[in-house]
């Protein structure tokens, strides 16, 4: 009998060894999850605060340059002489480039002129061919800044009016 006592006796001591095992397991796991969520909750903060410094730093603004006075060209087509009359404005960011341009201003006004009066009527009667002399007009004046500055900053060429006749 006495041998049945001890194992009864063992039982529960058995027991509430194991009770404390698994609390000191969850309270470790507890534990272990505050800090992995605290570390998480660090790396947010740090991203958060990176990107607020980046949206504050300070952009340069957009500088309009108008090309005045608007562009007036007469272009062949088939039978008739046409006129073509646009208004030039081009962007960009950089105050060196705005300089480029106004000191090159005879060179882009040339280079403008004869792209103009090279066009078709066919060609400019749709939006596609409007876009495509845009681009073809940005990549002119682009290449002009970049001969004057060592680097193509014009960020935009918009037609302000744009008339055929």
């Amino acid at each position: 009998m006495a041998s049945i006592e001890n194992e009864q006796e063992a039982a529960p001591v058995a027991k509430k060894g194991g009770k404390g095992l698994m609390m000191a397991m969850g309270l470790a796991v507890l534990v272990l999850l505050g800090v992995v969520g605290y570390l998480l909750l660090q790396s947010r903060t740090a991203k958060a605060g990176a990107e607020t410094t980046a949206a504050q730093a300070p952009k340069t603004p957009e500088l309009y340059l108008p090309l005045d006075p608007a562009f007036v060209v007469n272009f062949q087509d088939q039978d008739s002489t046409r006129y073509l009359q646009v208004g030039v404005t081009v962007m960009t960011h950089d105050p060196n480039a705005v300089q480029a341009m106004k000191d090159s201003d005879p060179v882009i006004r040339n280079a403008l002129v004869m792209l103009f009066s090279s066009q078709t009527y066919t060609g400019l009667s749709d939006l596609n061919g409007k876009k495509k002399l845009q681009t073809e007009a940005l990549d002119a004046v682009r290449k002009i800044v970049a001969d004057k500055t060592g680097k193509p900053d014009v960020d935009a060429l918009y037609f302000t009016s744009f008339v055929m006749q």
